[in-house]
């Protein structure tokens, strides 16, 4: 027999409004589909005036909704647009109010080689408006490095072919390999540590950067511009040396040069050992001749000078003659000068003789005498004037003292603060006051 449960009584039913059924299906799909990456074609774009972008992403068979909000697209490098294929990483959500099943953008990036093509271009276009391209900025290479450091793979054909080249051209000169992936995210940050870590070692005078040939995607590594910069940075010029001579890469165009192969960049950094053997061996001769040619000059020199040297004898005899003259002359200059020393001592002995001090100072004795005598004068007279005058000041000021007028009964009146009272008005009943007679004072309150 059929049971129908659904419509039993038994059981509860629970029925859902259509904003929950949509709540629910979007938190089933935003819990359970993690971010994901989806390639397609844009049809339909909009741009409102929110800033948000709304558009479908579709291939040859279906279609799904997309919206991608300000905050994210901002950050997109490019302007999308209808008919181009992108790759788009999301969230897969629904929007609630219409039910439709959509995905939320957050990065978006030109699909395909094209898109490589373009952020190849993007970058040249900068770094050349930032003259990173300018020759006058790239150094050259020295004439003999003494140590080389090359930044490439350790396995690939690259360090083969610029090792070779090196052994077969200068093999005393070391070298050292840096050894960095040269494909694949890795490589950009593994090649700009290379960089940093051969400018900190301060060994080398030259780099060779590169790799062997590859498609765009293989190479691309060499144009991001983090190892541009790098490039640009290195306190030691840097030879770039990426894929076949038809590559160009922007590690190309900032390095102070570019080398077609990794071949010839190692033809490039050093010179062909066996061209200056030759070179050394044309200089021997010139040398060998200058130096023959020296001696030759100088043998003919010694033998003049031989035609013109003296029996040292007669040296000897001239040189004597002269230091028996010059004793004679010095013995007459000495003579002559003890003779003009004799007669400037003798002339100051007179003239000291003629300044005897003791009658200068017999005269000064008896000038001092005198001024002392005149002094005591001065002196007496000028006490007794000013006795004369301290004893008319003293009268006067006894006369005009205030002690004189309080000896014939006057008093003087001061009240609590020190004033001298003048008039009855400065104080009032219950003032203390003090009053100063001849001969003591006087405390009182003022009672009216």
């Amino acid at each position: 027999m059929f049971n129908d449960d659904f419509n039993s009584p038994s059981r509860e039913r629970q029925v859902l409004s259509v904003s929950q059924l949509n709540r629910r299906a979007k938190q089933l799909l935003e819990t359970h589909l993690p971010l994901i990456w989806v390639e397609g074609e844009i049809s339909n774009i909009a741009r409102p005036s929110s800033g948000h972008w709304y558009f479908t992403l579709k291939d040859d068979n279906a279609q799904v909704r997309c919206a991608m909000f300000r905050g994210r697209n901002q950050q997109v490098r490019f302007q999308p647009q209808q008919g181009q294929q992108v790759l788009v990483r999301a969230r897969v959500s629904l929007y609630e109010n219409r039910g439709d099943y959509q995905l939320i953008a957050e990065h978006m990036e030109e699909a395909g080689h094209g898109a490589l093509q373009r952020a190849f271009e993007a970058l040249k276009e900068k770094l050349l408006q930032e003259g990173l391209f300018d020759e006058a900025r790239k150094r050259p290479l020295p004439a003999l490095p003494q140590h080389i450091g090359v930044i490439t793979s350790g396995t690939g054909a690259a360090i083969r072919d610029i090792l070779t080249v090196l052994k077969r051209r200068f093999p005393s000169i070391p070298v050292t390999l840096l050894p960095v992936p040269v494909q694949g995210k890795e490589a950009a940050p593994a090649i700009v540590q290379a960089f940093e870590l051969a400018n900190r070692a301060g060994l080398f005078d030259v780099l060779i950067v590169g790799r062997g040939g590859g498609s765009l995607e293989d190479l691309w590594p060499f144009n991001e511009e983090m190892v541009a910069r790098a490039i640009v940075s290195s306190e030691v010029p840097v030879v770039s040396a990426v894929g076949h001579e038809v590559d160009f890469t922007i590690a190309d165009f900032v390095a102070d040069l570019r080398a077609p192969t990794p071949s010839a960049a190692a033809e490039l950094v050093v010179p062909d050992a066996s061209e200056w053997l030759g070179q050394f061996r044309g200089y021997a001769q010139r040398l060998t001749q200058l130096m023959q040619r020296r001696l030759r000059a100088e043998h003919q020199h010694a033998q003049h000078l031989g035609k013109r040297l003296r029996h040292p004898g007669e040296r000897l005899q001239q040189q004597s003659q002269r230091l028996d003259g010059l004793e004679l002359r010095l013995n007459q200059i000495m003579r002559q000068r003890l003779a003009s020393a004799h007669q400037r001592v003798a002339s100051l002995a007179a003239r000291q003789k003629a300044q005897r001090p003791e009658p200068r100072l017999r005269q000064w004795r008896l000038q001092v005498e005198q001024q002392r005598e005149r002094l005591n004068r001065q002196m007496q007279q000028t006490l007794k004037q000013q006795r004369q005058r301290l004893g008319e000041a003293g009268r006067m000021l006894q006369s005009v003292s205030p002690l004189n007028t309080l000896e014939r009964g006057y008093a003087i009146v001061h009240g609590e603060a020190g004033e001298v009272i003048r008039d009855a008005a400065q104080v009032k009943a219950g003032d203390r006051i003090r009053t100063r007679v001849a001969k003591g004072e006087i405390l009182s309150r003022v009672e009216g």
